[in-house]
């Protein structure tokens, strides 16, 4: 995870910045990539899939019962580098092994947080080109998914797949994204998220990347981070006037992402006991533990056992951590760290599975969790 370029000429990219900003008010409005039933489109959003989406509104004076789904999640912060053509992400997915109902993908640095990308137009190419692959893996041995909604913000990008016989039970998926990265606002750090609903049920996946750095006091940034998107997302869904316009709203939660939190010990000591494979001790001084524990940014949010390794940072096409058999000259020290990881909040969640996938295509290792989901039906629906 790259440091952001350092801008020169301060007269020059705050107007680049404002313009930017005038352009697209990170937090304020909501898109749906796929045409809506208000027909509303961003410019910057880019149509994944052509289908309409059920217009069925919820009836809570019906009965209901409750189904179970299988749900897939996962992180990627794929270090600004676009995926061959060849990139085969079965593995990642886990598709010969279980047929999941949905999909929630996130991805940081799917393009290098330079100024170009920072202030300039949004550029899909890259994120067309992950769908596209998503789209090959998952479509095998008769399975059939569809890209429900899929959103980009700089480096920052969430998708959402559903098997088609799903589509006719989901409704609203709308998205709100939020920057607060240089000056506060700009997108290199922040967050999408999604909304949406499977039957009578609502969602919300929000897909982060807060604050790097790991000098004591660093994680005051990711906090901030944090709250900020916890506070300024919201959800626009024109005439529908039921459905939940915050996170906190929903009633299945899930946030995820290169949460960039680190492990408080020195770096050689750090290095020392991942060599030894000693990643309990380390777990203990793990800073979002200590957040999750005292309650404070992420009180209510709960997150699975740890039993994988330190997913952060590795040589590029490599299974060698930075530094951990010495400084290479002229590269920044950076000690491991479980920097991606996926919270949850809400009842009807039961987390199957949590771990980390061995793709060496990034300085980080993709992590995943799945879960069983209860989803209130009403009664004699398909």
């Amino acid at each position: 995870m790259p440091e952001e370029t350092q801008f020169r000429g301060d007269h020059v990219w705050p107007r680049k910045a404002g313009k930017k900003i005038h352009r697209r008010p990170f937090g304020s409005s909501s898109v749906a990539d796929f045409p809506s039933q208000s027909n509303f489109q961003d410019q910057t959003s880019f149509i994944t899939e052509e289908f309409v989406i059920s217009s069925t509104t919820k009836a809570s004076c019906k009965e209901t019962e409750t189904r179970k789904y299988k749900l897939f999640t996962s992180t990627w912060n794929v270090a600004g580098i676009p995926p061959p053509d060849n990139l085969n992400l079965e593995d990642w997915l886990d598709t010969n092994n279980s047929a999941y109902d949905l999909y929630v993908l996130g991805f940081q640095e799917i393009v290098p947080l330079n100024a170009k990308n920072i202030l300039g137009p949004e550029n899909n190419t890259i994120s067309m080109k992950w769908n596209s692959l998503i789209r090959t893996a998952l479509n095998q041995n008769s399975k059939t998914y569809r890209c429900i909604i899929t959103k980009q913000m700089v480096g920052i990008m969430l998708t959402v797949w559903a098997r088609a016989d799903l589509l006719p039970s989901i409704r609203n998926p709308t998205v709100s994204y939020v920057g607060c990265g240089i000056m506060g606002f700009l997108g290199n750090k922040g967050s999408v998220s999604v909304s949406f609903s499977v039957h009578e049920t609502s969602f919300c996946v929000i897909c982060c990347h807060l604050a790097s750095g790991g000098k004591e006091g660093d994680e005051i940034h990711r906090n901030s981070n944090a709250m900020e998107i916890f506070s300024r997302t919201r959800f626009s869904y024109g005439p529908s006037l039921d459905s939940p316009t915050k996170i906190s709203d929903h009633g299945r939660i899930i946030l995820l992402g290169d949460l960039n939190y680190r492990v408080s010990l020195p770096d050689e000591e750090i290095r020392s006991s991942v060599l030894l494979k000693e990643f309990n001790t380390l777990l203990k001084k793990d800073e979002l533990k200590a957040e999750l524990m005292k309650g404070r940014t992420f009180g209510n949010w709960l997150e699975g056992e740890i039993k994988f390794a330190p997913t952060y940072k590795y040589y590029l096409n490599s299974d060698e951590y930075y530094g951990i058999l010495g400084d290479r000259k002229g590269e920044k020290k950076r000690a491991p760290a479980w920097c991606d990881r996926i919270l949850w909040q809400g009842t009807g969640l039961n987390q199957t599975g949590y771990d980390r996938c061995e793709y060496t295509h990034s300085d980080h290792r993709p992590v995943r969790s799945t879960f069983n989901v209860e989803v209130d039906v009403l009664t004699g629906s398909n």
